[in-house]
């Protein structure tokens, strides 16, 4: 599960983030790394979870993708947060629907979901908004996929 700002594009109150040819702001280089390395060492496929996910089709998520270096097996994205629910609610209710699913990371900066069930924050890491993600975080979301990727199987 990944969100964007905050997450891929650090959120610095005091600078525009740079625009991409695609009108999408472009992604830090340390996120851009550290994400293809989660990516590579887990074959992971994304779930945005992103205030954005509705803005754009899956083709035009998977250019977005793309045109930032990341090579992308797989995109989806949560529903479309019609009844402005929190973070932290579209999460538990995407849990439910898909029956209690095991082999996921959170990545995100929303502090709101260090309230989550302890199952669900123990697959949440949390990025610092004015940072991102960063290659000891993708460490942590690897060890987590993995961990799981041992309980099952």
């Amino acid at each position: 599960m990944l969100d964007i700002d905050g997450v891929m594009v650090p959120a610095n109150s005091w600078k525009r983030p740079e625009f991409l040819n695609d009108g999408f702001p472009a992604f830090s280089s340390k996120a851009t790394c550290a994400l293809q390395r989660i990516i590579a060492e887990t074959s992971a496929d994304i779930l945005l979870t992103t205030s954005h996910k509705s803005k754009y089709s899956i083709s035009e998520w998977n250019e977005i993708f793309k045109l930032r270096g990341i090579n992308v097996n797989d995109i989806a994205r949560l529903s479309e947060n019609l009844t402005h629910l929190s973070r932290k609610e579209e999460i538990l209710n995407w849990y439910n629907i898909k029956n209690n699913p095991e082999n996921f990371v959170i990545i995100d900066d929303d502090k709101s979901l260090n309230g989550l069930t302890p199952f669900l924050k123990s697959k949440l890491v949390l990025t610092s908004p004015m940072v991102g993600l960063t290659d000891e975080l993708a460490s942590e979301a690897i060890s987590i996929l993995k961990e799981e990727f041992h309980i099952l199987f």
